[in-house]
C-alpha cells in the first residue's frame, strides 16, 4: 500500500514539474473571468492556474520536508498561506492596488521551490508570514478579477477549499517522500523554482 501511495505521488511531482515550465509569461495563469461565477469554477480554479497549483503544492511539500515530527507544525506555512490569500482577496474587492503583482506571484514560485529544494527549517510564525506575504498577492489578483461578481463569495470559498486540498496534496507528498525518495521532492522544488524564475526574466 505504501508503494502505491508513492508511486501517485510521484507521478504528481513529475507532472507538476515538468508542466510548470509550459505556460506563457504571465504568472496569473487560467485566470479566465468565465471562471469566476460559481462554487465549484472557483474550486477548479487553482487546478488550472498553474501559478496557483506549483505554489500551493510547494507550500505543502515544504511544510512537510522541513518539519521535525509530524505535529502542529507542518500547518504553519499552508494556515499562513490559505488565511493570507483570502485577506488579499478581500483587500482586491475593495480596489487595493499593489504594485508588481504579477512578478510577486512569479516570485513566489521561486521563493517556495527553493524552500522545497533547501529544506529550509523556520520557526512556525515566520513560515506562516513569509509564504502569507506572497499569498496576499495571489488573492490581490483574484479579487480585482472578481469585484463586481455576483458570486464573489461562493467562487472565493470553491477557490480557498481548493488551496487547503493542494496544501493538503502537498503534506501528503512531503510525508511520504521525507525518509525516501526526498531527491523526487526537491526535483519538484527545483521545476516550481525554474517556473518562477523563468517568468520573472520574461517580466524583466
Amino acid at each position: 500500500m505504501r508503494i502505491a501511495l508513492s508511486h501517485r505521488h510521484t507521478a504528481g511531482l513529475f507532472f507538476i514539474a515538468a508542466s510548470a515550465i509550459s505556460t506563457g509569461a504571465s504568472a496569473h495563469t487560467g485566470a479566465e473571468p468565465h471562471m469566476h461565477n460559481s462554487f465549484l469554477n472557483g474550486f477548479a480554479h487553482p487546478f488550472f492556474g498553474m501559478d496557483h497549483l506549483a505554489a500551493m503544492v510547494a507550500v505543502g511539500l515544504w511544510s512537510a520536508l522541513a518539519a521535525r515530527s509530524a505535529g502542529r507544525e507542518l500547518l504553519w506555512g499552508p494556515v499562513g498561506f490559505a488565511a493570507m490569500l483570502l485577506a488579499g482577496a478581500v483587500m482586491g474587492l475593495q480596489g487595493v492596488a499593489l504594485p508588481a503583482v504579477e512578478s510577486m506571484i512569479a516570485a513566489s514560485l521561486l521563493a517556495t521551490g527553493l524552500l522545497v529544494v533547501s529544506r529550509l527549517r523556520v520557526p512556525g510564525i515566520v513560515a506562516a508570514l513569509g509564504v502569507g506575504v506572497f499569498a496576499v498577492f495571489h488573492g490581490v489578483a483574484h479579487g480585482v478579477e472578481l469585484a463586481g461578481s455576483d458570486s464573489v463569495w461562493q467562487t472565493l470559498a470553491g477557490m480557498l477549499a481548493a488551496t487547503v486540498l493542494l496544501h493538503g496534496a502537498g503534506l501528503a507528498a512531503g510525508l511520504v517522500l521525507r525518509h525516501r525518495q526526498v531527491w523526487l521532492a526537491r526535483a519538484a522544488g527545483a521545476g516550481v523554482a525554474a517556473f518562477g524564475g523563468v517568468l520573472l526574466t520574461q517580466m524583466a
